[in-house]
């Protein structure tokens, strides 16, 4: 049987709870094929590959993303967006550009997560960033069911990490930017943050298990981090020449 725990949004002006559900042999069908995309679910710790010879430079930049004191506040234009929405793939330099704060809660907004939603939902993912659509700012949406009409949807404005925890698991990552490549990343098993909703309204909240994991992959995103960054040289050798093959795909 699946066991489900709810975590409270720590916030006056919200009412949402995020819900975090174990054991995924005993989830839907619906979830199992999403999760697929963002994990192989024959491999929930980690196991390396033989590594491969080194082919053509790729390589994992520093782990650390830039600093939130030199944000820059999004203009109308930089939030300026076409209809459908498309998935911007690796190696897209705007994968690695600085993400804008956003200020402006109206209307627009609410329209690109609306579109956001959606083509995450038609990919069959369970997150997606702002600059994984093209759009250089700091959103995030995601939905750990992966499924519209269930689950809980989860919009975050201008995230910030206020504690991770020490304990760290690996497990099976993919990503909508990067098709068919998966490996292991490690990561902590539970976070802390800040962020904005879609009204603007400030709250902090706890994840833990698939959302923490989902949410700190996203925020890679917005740090202009790639999920191969995080990956110890020997994953990441052993999935090198699929990358090469992305990059020889753009060129």
């Amino acid at each position: 049987m699946a066991c489900a725990s709810w975590l409270h949004l720590h916030s006056p002006l919200t009412r949402v709870v995020v819900p975090i559900l174990h054991h995924p042999t005993a989830l839907s069908t619906a979830f199992l094929h999403r999760l697929n995309r963002f994990t192989s679910p024959a491999r929930f710790t980690s196991s390396v590959n033989q590594t491969s010879p080194l082919l053509t430079p790729v390589h994992a930049q520093a782990k650390r993303g830039f600093s939130s004191k030199d944000d820059k506040i999004a203009s109308m234009e930089d939030l300026r967006f076409e209809s459908p929405l498309k998935i911007v793939e690796y190696p897209d330099p705007i994968l690695r550009k600085r993400n804008k704060r956003i200020d402006a809660f109206d209307e627009n907004l609410k329209k690109l997560v609306d579109e956001m939603f959606d083509v995450m939902y038609k990919t069959d993912g369970i997150g997606l960033s702002a600059p994984q659509v093209g759009i250089n700012v700091q959103l995030m949406v995601f939905n750990p069911v992966g499924e519209r009409g269930e689950g809980q949807e989860i919009v975050l404005v201008n995230p910030r990490v206020m504690k991770y925890s020490k304990k760290t698991l690996p497990f099976n990552e993919g990503c909508l930017s990067f098709p068919r490549i998966y490996a292991d990343v490690e990561r902590p098993e539970s976070v802390k943050i800040d962020a904005q909703d879609i009204n603007g309204a400030r709250f902090s909240v706890d994840l833990s298990g698939l959302p923490a994991r989902v949410f700190q992959h996203e925020f890679d995103h917005l740090q202009g981090i790639l999920f191969f960054d995080r990956m110890t040289d020997e994953v990441l050798d052993s999935i090198r020449a699929q990358l090469e093959v992305l990059i020889d795909y753009i060129e």
